[in-house]
């Protein structure tokens, strides 16, 4: 019996769907990068946050440090919220936390409390930035969201210092909220995903955050935290094992390109939070420069390796993954002796501007490798774990920085 006679429409082809709408990548880098701002808003002002909390430099650092914690760890928790639940519930989720951990950074008299909001920023910042990342599409998309990285993150010691004077260090850390600004806009691109059918990997998600916490904990408690990061890395590997398409999929950690690109990542960019924080020092010791000089001096190198990532994101398709890989680790391993040895303010200004390029660059064209090299049901997922290694050089720089010149 044909269909109609069953009383319903007769079948017709599918009309051929249209093409997703791309979101503007203006819209995504407004999106992503004022968590760029927020997160170097301290390199100048650590000193006023620890005379308005009561506490040392040393402690008030440790603003950056549970900034860059939660971001590194929540980056692989939000592709997988992004992976199972959609850009629409990972948009909602980041803006929520990064709206609660303003409020608490702005209200809170205690360290503690503090952290706790900065750590609720930099996880609500991880989900904007998922799905940012996941969004972009190319990487010459990709290549202006890490540009914009490198701007809003060069400006941040700047605006830091300004917001301080100004109104109050409170201020100058609540600068991610502008990034609400672009969520309503992108919200009507994003969408829902089916409920997943498999179980969130628990154990796999607490192991590898247990993982990075020991990794980012060893310039401070070098002893506990080698010890802590080697006992989860082991229980982490015998997870994996029984479970290969869990929290980390071991598709993923198979994939060449995608283990040589977060290790880049993970290696241009500790080099580039070491000397973000550093080299004003530095300046200030070897060049007796003001601070007013330091941070403006600072802001133009910045701005100008972000502008030149932007251009090299853009052909890194016709240079060829090897030349990429190669310039990327050549400047960066210029700009780390270059600080190293230099004396002259303007040497280390370039040092700074040549590691933002490779951070920038890193970022923009082996996130995209990476992405491209897996599975495209595993592409969320691969997103999260490359941005966990690059946010653990953020993690780990800052630190570094302290142990080695701000202590």
């Amino acid at each position: 019996m044909s269909t109609t006679a069953q009383g319903q429409l007769p079948r017709t082809a599918p009309a051929p769907s249209a093409a997703p709408r791309q979101v503007p990548v203006l819209w995504l880098a407004l999106l992503a990068t004022p968590i760029a701002a927020g997160a170097n808003a301290p390199v100048l002002i650590l000193d006023d946050m620890g005379r308005s909390l009561g506490v040392r430099t040393t402690a008030a650092a440790w603003l950056v440090t549970a900034f860059a914690w939660a971001m590194a760890v929540g980056m692989p928790l939000m592709a997988t919220l992004l992976r199972r639940r959609g850009a629409r519930t990972a948009l909602r989720t980041g803006a929520g936390l990064v709206l609660g951990g303003t409020v608490l950074v702005a209200a809170s008299p205690w360290l503690a409390l503090t952290l706790v909001g900065r750590a609720g920023q930099a996880a609500g910042g991880a989900g904007l930035i998922a799905v940012a990342m996941s969004l972009a599409g190319n990487a010459r998309r990709m290549g202006v969201i890490s540009a914009g990285f490198g701007m809003l993150g060069a400006a941040g010691p700047l605006l830091g210092e300004r917001l301080t004077g100004a109104v109050s260090w409170r201020a100058a850390l609540a600068v991610s909220v502008v990034a609400l600004v672009a969520v309503p806009v992108v919200g009507r691109y994003a969408k829902e995903a089916a409920p997943a059918d498999s179980r969130f990997d628990t154990r796999g998600a607490v192991l590898l955050a247990a993982l990075a916490t020991g990794v980012i904990l060893l310039p401070s408690y070098p002893l506990p935290a080698l010890g802590a990061a080697v006992v989860a890395g082991l229980l982490l590997a015998l997870h994996i094992r029984r479970r290969p398409d869990g929290f980390v999929p071991v598709t993923v950690l198979r994939t060449p390109v995608f283990r040589t690109g977060t290790l880049i990542a993970l290696t241009l960019s500790t080099s580039y939070f070491v000397l973000l924080f550093a080299v004003p020092r530095l300046i200030a010791d070897r060049a007796d420069w003001s601070t007013g000089a330091v941070a403006t001096g600072q802001l133009v190198a910045l701005l100008t390796g972000s502008v030149v990532a932007l251009g090299f994101a853009a052909v890194s398709a016709r240079l060829g993954r090897a030349r990429v890989r190669a310039v990327l680790l050549t400047v960066g391993a210029a700009a780390a002796a270059t600080a190293v040895f230099a004396d002259a303010a303007p040497a280390l200004l370039a040092a700074a501007g040549a590691a933002v390029f490779c951070a920038s660059g890193a970022n923009a064209t082996q996130s995209m490798d990476a992405a491209a090299a897996v599975p495209a049901v595993q592409r969320p997922t691969a997103i999260g774990l490359f941005t966990l290694g690059y946010q653990l050089g953020g993690a780990l720089g800052p630190a570094l920085a302290t142990a080695l010149v701000l202590g």
